[in-house]
């Protein structure tokens, strides 16, 4: 659930815009919106009754194709049918959208099956076309996938290109979240080619964007990744530290720290022990 609304709201909203024969009135881009929000709310059976009503109720080709493509996803279907769904969407008046969507869930599936090289191809379409019609947010969440598909394929410097992009893009948009999970990325690449300079600055950034906006998992991920620095360069202080303030951060807002945070502080904790008793002995 987004966090905007409780469950309770949403479902007294779903009941008032669908109940009795108020569904009639329901267009198709509404209904659409309304499935996702009754499989959140594991009404499985209204979801259903939604996809319908949009699919029966599509005004034109492009509507058809929408509910299509969500009705496609709650089925299931196989990655032709889709793949065949989004070259007919470009095709399309004003389809441009419908296609990118559609080819870069393609992409998601063949990520899913490790398929990378497909994944890439299906990513890189997608983000051409969003790229054609100006979608900022669809060439951001494009940059990402291009980002892991390229990591997948060890193709790094393709995975900094990307990377690099998609943080200038969240800065052009202002949007610090998508900045911290950005940089965050980033970072993670600049480490795996051994750029652990570079990975430190940008882990460090994200942690201070983080902390300011108050964001946990940022935070966490920043952290997690800066221990990985200071192991690596045997700092195992630092390492210590990194992973006791991210432990403490949960603490202090009251709630439970990640299992995997307090597992790798105690294994430290051993490993450090150990070190210590051989360097005695």
């Amino acid at each position: 659930m987004s966090g905007e609304v409780t469950a309770e709201q949403a479902r007294r909203i779903l009941d008032m815009l669908t109940a009795g024969g108020a569904m009639d009135d329901i267009n198709t881009a509404l209904a659409l919106r309304l499935a996702p929000l009754a499989l959140e709310l594991e009404d499985n059976e209204l979801a259903e009754q939604l996809l319908h009503h949009a699919k029966i109720n599509a005004s034109d080709d492009l509507d058809r194709g929408w509910a299509d493509f969500e009705n496609y996803k709650h089925t299931q279907k196989d990655i032709d049918a889709f793949a065949e769904l989004g070259a007919q969407s470009e095709l399309l008046e004003e389809g441009t959208a419908l296609a990118a969507a559609i080819s870069h869930h393609v992409a998601l599936l063949h990520l899913s099956q490790e398929e990378y090289e497909e994944a890439h191809t299906f990513a890189s379409r997608s983000l051409r076309l969003r790229e054609s019609i100006d979608d900022l947010n669809g060439i951001a969440y494009g940059l990402a996938l291009l980002e892991t598909c390229s990591k997948k394929l060890n193709d790094h410097d393709n995975a900094l290109v990307h990377g690099t992009r998609r943080i200038e893009l969240a800065m052009q948009m202002k949007d610090e979240e998508a900045q911290i999970e950005a940089m965050a990325d980033l970072a993670h690449t600049q480490a795996t080619i051994g750029n652990f300079a570079a990975a430190k600055d940008l882990y460090e950034q994200s942690l201070n964007l983080s902390v300011e906006l108050e964001d946990l998992s940022g935070q966490l991920v920043a952290r997690w990744g800066l221990a990985d620095i200071a192991e690596i360069a045997e700092d195992y202080e630092t390492a210590m530290l990194q992973l006791s303030d991210c432990l403490h951060s949960f603490l202090n807002v009251g709630l439970p720290s990640p299992v995997a945070v307090r597992q790798r502080i105690e294994d430290l904790a051993n490993f450090n022990s150990t070190n210590q008793q051989k360097a005695e002995d």
